[in-house]
């Protein structure tokens, strides 16, 4: 059943013909009566609509972002008073934000956990104190990475100050942990006797 086309052409009484020279054109010409092109674009006045609501779009644009700039310039002359805004982890990449996030998150998890009684009261307020004073230094260190710009220094400064505001907490919660079950079995042998 299998032949080879090449057997098939040699015994073929079929002869080579050569096309017409016009060929080609009434093909092209009989094309487009079957096939009349239409105009898929989209009406003039459309184009026109579109064109100015992009152009006043732009506008608008342009208009906000010199309106913010203007606004920005004359509040630098009122803004010489204010204090500069100190940088966070955050303002130098996504990923140290993340870090400042889980660190701070953290400890406040750790501050809300805390239940202060008369008891632990001294101890908590020992604690606290070196919390604030670690906050302060926190504050400073943000400080120096707003006006002399990121270091690396200064971040791992930062990240070293969150570890260890957290790792105060933890063991601030572990001599909690101790002086309440002291009492609990303080009170037992108490209750025992």
């Amino acid at each position: 059943m299998a032949q080879d086309i090449r057997e098939l052409f040699k015994n073929s009484k079929v002869t080579h013909q050569e096309m017409p020279e016009s060929h080609e054109a009434r093909f092209l010409n009989k094309l487009d009566q079957a096939l009349p092109q239409k105009s898929q674009g989209y009406p003039n006045w459309m184009k026109i609509a579109a064109a100015i609501v992009v152009f006043l779009g732009l506008g608008m644009g342009a208009f906000q972002i010199f309106k913010v700039e203007n606004n920005e310039e004359s509040s630098t002359e009122v803004a010489t008073a204010k204090p500069i805004e100190n940088k966070t982890l955050g303002d130098i990449s996504p990923g140290l934000k993340k870090v400042e996030d889980y660190y701070l998150a953290s400890i406040n998890l750790e501050l809300s956990k805390i239940d202060p009684t008369p008891e632990t009261k001294e101890l908590l307020d020992g604690y606290l104190e070196q919390l604030e004073v670690l906050d302060r230094a926190y504050q400073k260190l943000s400080e120096e990475l707003s006006t002399s710009g990121p270091s690396e220094l200064t971040v791992n400064a930062l990240i070293d100050n969150l570890k260890l505001r957290l790792n105060l907490l933890y063991r601030l919660r572990s001599q909690l942990q101790i002086l309440k079950n002291g009492e609990d079995l303080g009170d037992a042998s108490q209750q025992n006797i």
